[in-house]
């Protein structure tokens, strides 16, 4: 006759928490790396306008932006409520793009200098007379590439 023999107590191996440890420091850098900090406070309200022939800036690292557009609540009672000029953190008049062009020449390595793009993030409801300006100013500080924001429109069915 043969022998069976029960199986009492026949636990499953418990799983190995050794690594999770490397996986949430592996996450925690991902995110860390993936993360962009905001670079400015909009102290102007813009809305851009929507366009259809769009391209994509290829180095964003390279650019530069100029907001155009009425100050926000918060800053209507020191401002006023024309459109105004901000360059990085403050609010500035036209006259100031040309320290604020070289100071983001001076920012940059002597390579990528003239790679540099002034992006436009104009207002919609803005008339073109300040933007004008601020162009005038931007071919005189010697900055040529020049680009305006704007937001993707879907195309009309009809084409």
């Amino acid at each position: 006759m043969s022998k069976f023999k029960k199986k009492r107590g026949a636990s499953k191996p418990e799983i190995s928490t050794a690594s999770l440890p490397d996986i949430i420091f592996m996450l925690l850098f991902f995110f860390m790396v993936v993360t962009v900090m905001k670079e400015a406070e909009l102290k102007v309200a813009v809305k851009v306008p929507s366009g259809t022939e769009l391209e994509k800036l290829e180095r964003k690292s390279l650019v530069s932006y100029l907001y155009v557009g009425k100050p926000t609540l918060k800053y209507q009672a020191v401002y006023g409520t024309a459109p105004r000029l901000q360059l990085n953190d403050q609010l500035s008049t036209v006259d100031d793009i040309p320290v604020y062009i070289e100071s983001e020449r001076a920012a940059r390595n002597e390579a990528d200098k003239g790679l540099i793009t002034a992006s436009l993030r104009v207002d919609q409801e803005i008339t073109m007379g300040l933007v004008t300006d601020v162009k005038t100013e931007l071919r005189k500080s010697g900055q040529l590439r020049i680009n305006y924001s704007s937001t993707v429109r879907a195309r009309a069915l009809d084409q």
